[in-house]
């Protein structure tokens, strides 16, 4: 999984927690609010097992309707089925009932008292309802000191009431209690008439009910925290794990150890930087490995070096030390000029391999690369070399296409001078008498320059580093020779984007073939 993926995951999973937290703790402040403030649940009291059942006795009232709050159910003929509560009054007639407010109403009786000019006392009792924003009188009935109608109607028929009944009519028959009336179906689906005691409470113990309910909330702040620290707890074991077991492994690359990162685990990005860091320090352990070859290469360069123009430097100087204190007889002091003579052609030789190997070595060794017919090149610089071969006691042959056109980009010189050391390389090492063949054919999208000889060939030992900077075929170097002549080829041949390798199925004899891209036709 991604860093990306990972977070997102995360804050999702946060985020819902969060939700949960402050959902639960609405609802547990709501629950705590209702119960508190007794807002009753009269519906999900009717809906009860214990209700549909006739089991009223087992049924808990503050559960449905606030505390000390309480239920009565009656029977058609108005006789108490259950009572749950001593403050439930006893309702005896059908106009008693009927004074009862139907539970959610939108109506609502008021009285008020007052005495006229001739001081008999009147109550004026009003039906109200809400309409918009406020109540609005509907009704209105005026009543003597006896409790008679004297003016309007609020029941039809209805010409006087008790005290009881204005009492449930207006509410004002208890301080401390609303009492409310609805119908329902007893168990066997008799009609039956239920009474709620609901509590009224004051501004006060609504006011001291909300702020006990508010202290619900402060569970928030510890739920917050929790949630907090396991979610930092999570994303630190998915982070600082793989992050300290990278750091383990640069602490122990950098003391020469050879760490692995790959297995750190983590997200993915994490991962890759492990499986990078594997890479690099793979690479490290590689170009160590190369710096070290390199540097044992150019120990033995030195040497080599050293020897090479030891020997011939040594002879040159006896040799001129001897002639400068006339020490020869005058009959051999030719042969000691011949011989300082070969030493230095032979020294000059050697000098000038080196710096051809300089310059082939160099950043800036360009080829001056021109478009050049190779079929035609390579007839011309056979016949150039043909008298040198001849002469030196070795047989050409030549098997170059006729007729063929073969356009190609290549240097001439510096192709000359590869060609030149691989042909002295054969002449050099291989006894009179030995065939040197030279062929070019086509295969697919490719040239195939072959130069072969049936000498002696190349021994077994010295094959994997032919190409390498001195290597030559004794090592003791006491048959001459640089070991520079085949690297110069190789890297000048390598220059033009072709390819030289050693054919190891010719025997016998040698066989080098100079692989060259074909360049597409006009």
């Amino acid at each position: 999984m991604s860093i990306s993926a990972l977070l997102w995951r995360y804050y999702l999973a946060f985020t819902l927690i969060l939700i949960a937290i402050f959902s639960g703790t609405y609802r547990l402040w709501d629950s705590a609010s209702l119960r508190l403030m007794g807002s009753p649940k009269v519906e999900e009291l009717l809906q009860s097992e214990a209700f549909l059942h006739g089991s009223y006795g087992d049924i808990n009232p503050e559960k449905y309707l606030g505390v000390n709050g309480g239920f009565a159910v009656l029977d058609g003929e108005l006789n108490q089925v259950y009572s749950s509560s001593p403050y439930l009054p006893r309702i005896d007639t059908e106009d008693e009932l009927l004074c009862i407010r139907e539970y959610d109403s939108m109506y609502f009786f008021s009285s008020l008292s007052f005495r006229t000019e001739d001081s008999k006392q009147r109550i004026l009792v009003s039906c109200e309802h809400y309409e918009g924003d406020g109540l609005v009188s509907t009704d209105a009935a005026l009543l003597d000191e006896d409790l008679r109608v004297l003016e309007g109607s609020l029941f039809p028929g209805k010409r006087e009431f008790t005290r009881e009944e204005l009492g449930y009519l207006t509410g004002s028959w208890s301080r401390d209690y609303l009492l409310e009336r609805t119908v329902a179906s007893g168990p066997q689906g008799e009609r039956l008439n239920v009474l709620f005691l609901l509590p009224q409470y004051s501004e006060e113990y609504y006011h001291t009910a909300l702020q006990q309910a508010g202290r619900l909330w402060l569970l928030a702040i510890p739920l917050y925290l929790a949630a907090t620290l396991i979610f930092i707890r999570l994303l630190n074991r998915h982070f600082r794990l793989p992050l300290s077991k990278l750091k383990a492994a640069i602490l122990s690359l950098g003391v020469g150890e050879s760490p692995s990162a790959s297995g750190c685990g983590g997200p993915e990005e994490l991962q890759e930087l492990g499986r990078s860091f594997d890479r690099m320090a793979e690479s490290l352990r590689e170009s160590q490995a190369e710096t070290q070859r390199l540097e044992q290469q150019r120990s033995k360069m030195l040497a080599d070096i050293s020897h090479d123009l030891k020997t011939p430097v040594t002879v040159i100087s006896g040799y001129a030390n001897l002639i400068r204190d006339a020490k020869l007889p005058p009959e051999e002091l030719s042969k000691y000029l011949e011989t300082i003579g070969r030493k230095a052609d032979a020294l000059a030789e050697l000098v000038n391999s080196f710096c051809e190997y300089a310059k082939t070595e160099h950043p800036d060794f360009r080829l001056d690369k021109r478009e050049t017919e190779l079929c035609e090149f390579l007839r011309e610089y056979l016949a150039e070399k043909f008298d040198e071969i001849e002469l030196a006691g070795f047989s050409l042959e030549a098997d170059i296409p006729e007729g063929l056109s073969l356009p190609c980009r290549l240097d001439p010189f510096q192709l000359s001078r590869a060609l030149d050391n691989i042909l002295s390389n054969s002449l050099k090492h291989n006894r009179l008498g030995t065939l040197i063949r030279v062929s070019l054919r086509q295969d697919r999208n490719m040239l195939l320059l072959t130069i072969a000889d049936n000498g002696s060939g190349i021994p077994s030992n010295l094959r994997a580093d032919l190409f390498t900077p001195f290597a030559v075929g004794d090592s003791s170097r006491s048959k001459g020779g640089s070991g520079l002549g085949l690297a110069i080829s190789a890297r000048i041949i390598r220059g033009h984007g072709w390819s030289i390798r050693l054919l190891e199925d010719t025997v016998p004899g040698t066989a080098f073939e100079i692989s060259i891209p074909k360049q597409p036709g006009p």
